[in-house]
Order: structure tokens, then C-alpha cells, then sequence
């Protein structure tokens, strides 16, 4: 699927009246807001420079649904500003804020998601889709071992 394709996906649903969150065409994000994140740190000004275009960068009103429990997931968030709750089964097993990440676990495991993740605040995320998210795990090792560990960790005990 091409670009202009992903831009025009939607992501999250309608479930139980929450709302959806359409995917239109956006500028990149800025270098500095992948500078503040940790996740990051390991990368030079330029290697920052290249990454951030390939992310979208969404302003997200409170209560819309990002990511559904058992969904495909096609989209990896990190949070620039704001806070997200994340549920499982119905019941809250985390709050994420700045500098937070979300969706590896559809992309990295079987391709459902784990949780349903909802905007708790006004929110600027940072949106990687698939595609581009394999161009960063597979680019920069260190990145990918970082969203491993966090991964394995949210997994708990196996």
C-alpha cells in the first residue's frame, strides 16, 4: 500500500460509541520531539533528522479510542504531549504519558492488540505505521532492543 493509502486509514472504530480517529495527510514530526524521547537518544542530529519524517504527527481530542483490544494493529504511537489509559478485558492496566510508547505488541507478536489504549487528555502523538516501523527496527538495532525490552516487560513473566 502506498503512502497517500496509509494517510487515508482509519484507526481505532466505532465500539460502544467511541470515536474514530481519521488518518489524513499531516507533516512529519519534528526532530526535537524524538530528541526528548529515550527511546531515541542513541541517534545523531541526522539519523534524528531522517526518522521523524517518517512519522505522522496527530493532535488527538480526550475519550477517542486509538487502539482497540483484539484489533489488527497497523501502528506503532509515542506520545509527544498528553496522557492515554490503557485497558485490558475492561479493566485500566496502565497510564502512558510523554515520552511513552504504544503498539509494538500488534506489530511485534501475533498482530492483534493486546489492549484497548484511549486518550485520556488532549494528546500530540507521533504515528509510525507498519511499514515504516519495520524500516526503524530493522535500521537501528538499538531502537528495536529498546521496544523489545519495554515490550517484555509490559509482558510480565512468561
Amino acid at each position: 500500500m502506498g503512502r497517500a493509502g496509509r494517510l487515508r486509514r482509519t484507526l481505532g472504530g466505532t465500539d460502544h460509541g467511541a470515536p474514530c480517529w481519521y488518518i489524513g495527510g499531516v507533516p512529519g514530526a519534528d526532530p526535537s520531539e524524538l530528541a526528548s524521547v529515550q527511546l531515541f537518544e542513541s541517534l545523531a542530529e541526522s539519523e534524528l533528522a531522517e526518522v521523524a519524517t517518517w512519522f505522522e504527527a496527530r493532535e488527538v481530542e480526550p475519550g477517542v479510542r486509538l487502539i482497540g483490544e483484539g484489533t489488527t494493529g497497523y501502528s506503532f504511537f509515542v506520545i509527544d504531549e498528553g496522557e492515554v489509559v490503557v485497558t485490558a478485558r475492561g479493566e485500566p492496566i496502565a497510564s502512558l504519558g510523554p515520552g511513552e510508547f504504544f503498539g509494538e505488541m500488534a506489530l511485534l507478536g501475533p498482530g492483534r492488540s493486546a489492549a484497548t489504549v484511549t486518550t485520556t487528555t488532549p494528546a500530540r502523538l507521533l504515528v509510525l505505521f507498519g511499514n515504516d516501523f519495520v524500516r526503524l527496527t530493522g535500521s537501528y538495532p538499538d531502537i528495536a532492543a529498546g521496544i523489545e525490552a519495554v515490550m517484555q516487560k509490559r509482558l510480565g513473566p512468561q
